[in-house]
């Protein structure tokens, strides 16, 4: 591949992933309440390596293609978000809030669950990701292509979250009203996102 496209798919990606959303909510959560932030981080990995896998395998054009199934897989991901910003909303994370860390395996899941389910990460993989694809010449076949993008965008999921976690553990451990703000302001962007997609989804219908 094109060592320009790389990189500059790589300031893009970085762009998109430090935006605070489902996931820095997710992953600020379990910091704060003493679960593994190395097993959050894999989980949501894992979410995203399910996207790279459907994306290589062409998957990902066929959903792009198929305005019906693009608009019920967006309006999935739009409520689980709304859920998701509900329930921070109402019960923002605090240091130590339950007592007790969540089991490592619960966390593994519920975050390849988020990922799995986020629009943002959708979107990226249907829209941005294949612009940085190279479609003619002597290069890469495109599903390697797509699958070495892919592969990126976990590792800066990867580097970004552990740093958020940790971040949130040693900063907002301390201080549970900057904790609970954090949170809130966590689940008032992921209100909003989702509603957004809603709005805009649907409007298409």
């Amino acid at each position: 591949m094109d060592s320009g496209l790389l990189f500059s798919f790589l300031v893009v990606d970085l762009l998109l992933v430090c935006v605070p959303g489902a996931d820095w909510a997710y992953v600020i959560a379990a910091a704060l309440r003493g679960g593994s932030v190395a097993r959050a981080v894999a989980g949501l990995v894992c979410g995203y390596a399910l996207h790279t896998a459907l994306a290589t395998a062409g998957l990902a054009v066929l959903v792009a293609g198929s305005p019906r199934l693009l608009t019920a897989l967006t309006v999935a991901g739009a409520g689980y978000l709304l859920w998701l910003g509900w329930g921070v909303l109402r019960r923002p994370a605090v240091p130590d809030a339950d007592g007790a860390a969540a089991p490592g395996g619960r966390l593994f899941l519920r975050g390849a669950t988020i990922s799995g389910l986020n629009p943002k990460g959708l979107l990226l993989y249907l829209s941005v990701l294949p612009q940085f694809l190279t479609l003619t010449g002597a290069h890469l076949p495109v599903p390697a292509q797509t699958a070495a993008l892919g592969l990126l965008h976990m590792a800066c999921c990867a580097a970004v979250y552990f740093t958020v976690g940790a971040l949130a553990r040693v900063l907002l451990t301390a201080r549970p009203a900057a904790a609970r703000a954090v949170t809130r302001t966590s689940g008032a962007a992921m209100l909003g996102i989702g509603a957004l997609l809603l709005v805009e989804r649907l409007s298409t219908l």
